[in-house]
């Protein structure tokens, strides 16, 4: 059974424009006929510009919005219909949304989540105190979650989130807002558990540390279609075609010249160089660099991910549309009794 299944999924959103009795519907697609297949315990990276689709899908995956046309199914289930059966077996966070009880401390809204979804006392001790264990929660749980920091706040949020072991976990911009420690120790966390428990992880992100730290896989949607679906190393090797050469000599290098090689920058010592490798070769620069001096120490690093997704937005041509970004839905981030 697949995690994640989507088959020529659609969406379209009907707004009224003008005023009075002038008024003309209009349809703007956000999903146009995604395919779409997750196995369990893999790790997804869903990007996109914004208004791409993202959020859409997601919702449509749980089940808080009903398709156009087309099926989903998520561990066997379709989601709009089996939302209370589904509700059991996923979990789902949202960065700008919380499902904390914004005036009580996190443990209390762990106790009534334990409720919702009718875990056993022993089960939920159990469960309670490897996460908070596990995310550095024990200092926090007694204050309420108005008083914690962002950081504080989305580690809280995704404990909440995996107290009733759901198979599938959906994040859309788990990090935003994020400093960078509190960055590096949730996508530490992520990667542990799809690593060790096989928890499948579908995310969205804008940010290329959060796709490279967590993701295996890579999904680039634009206009509300599938642009590309790759591992993220092969995105990295296809789309760019160039290495970034770090050289440092023990002493200052002579001026050299090639096609295809352009200095980012440089120090005394140091060659800091850009190669197309569609124009020269790795090898050809390298034999070049070796006859400028006695080098210390030399990396071939890829490109920025950042770079790598910036060039593959611009596969397709740029067009307005309205996605579940811009439209705000109840009971968002509410789970539903199981």
């Amino acid at each position: 059974m697949k995690a994640v299944t989507l088959n020529h999924i659609r969406k379209t959103f009907t707004v009224s424009k003008g005023r009075w009795f002038k008024r003309e519907r209009l349809e703007y697609p956000a999903v146009q006929g995604i395919s779409l297949h997750v196995e369990q315990g893999e790790s997804v990276a869903f990007i996109g510009p914004n208004g791409a689709g993202k959020s859409t899908t997601i919702k449509m995956l749980t089940g808080i919005l009903r398709p156009t046309s087309g099926t989903a199914q998520v561990l066997g289930l379709t989601p709009w219909q089996d939302r209370a059966a589904l509700t059991c077996k996923i979990a789902a966070v949202f960065g700008q949304r919380s499902q904390l009880w914004y005036h009580l401390p996190p443990i209390d809204s762990f106790d009534l989540l334990a409720c919702i979804y009718d875990l056993g006392a022993v089960e939920y001790k159990k469960r309670k105190d490897m996460l908070i264990e596990r995310f550095g929660l024990g200092d926090v749980l007694h204050i309420p979650v108005r008083k914690l920091s962002l950081g504080q706040r989305m580690r809280a949020e995704i404990a909440a989130s995996l107290l009733h072991k759901p198979q599938v976990l959906f994040l859309d911009e788990p990090t935003i807002g994020l400093d960078v420690v509190a960055r590096r120790e949730l996508r530490d966390l992520l990667r542990q558990w799809n690593r060790e428990d096989g928890m499948t992880i579908f995310l969205t992100s804008h940010d290329a540390g959060d796709i490279e730290s967590v993701a295996d896989r890579v999904v680039v949607v634009n206009h509300g279609r599938i642009v590309l679906d790759d591992s993220v190393e092969s995105v990295c090797s296809k789309f760019l075609s160039r290495k970034i050469l770090n050289v440092l000599f023990h002493q200052s290098p002579a001026a050299f010249q090639l096609p295809g090689v352009k200095s980012l920058s440089g120090s005394k010592y140091g060659l800091h160089l850009e190669i197309d490798t569609d124009v020269i070769g790795i090898d050809q620069v390298l034999q070049k660099v070796m006859t400028l001096g006695v080098v210390a120490d030399l990396t071939i690093e890829d490109p920025p991910l950042e770079d790598v997704i910036a060039h593959i937005y611009g596969l397709k041509p740029h067009a307005p549309s309205l996605s579940g970004d811009q439209i705000d839905h109840p009971n968002l981030s509410a789970p539903a009794a199981c």
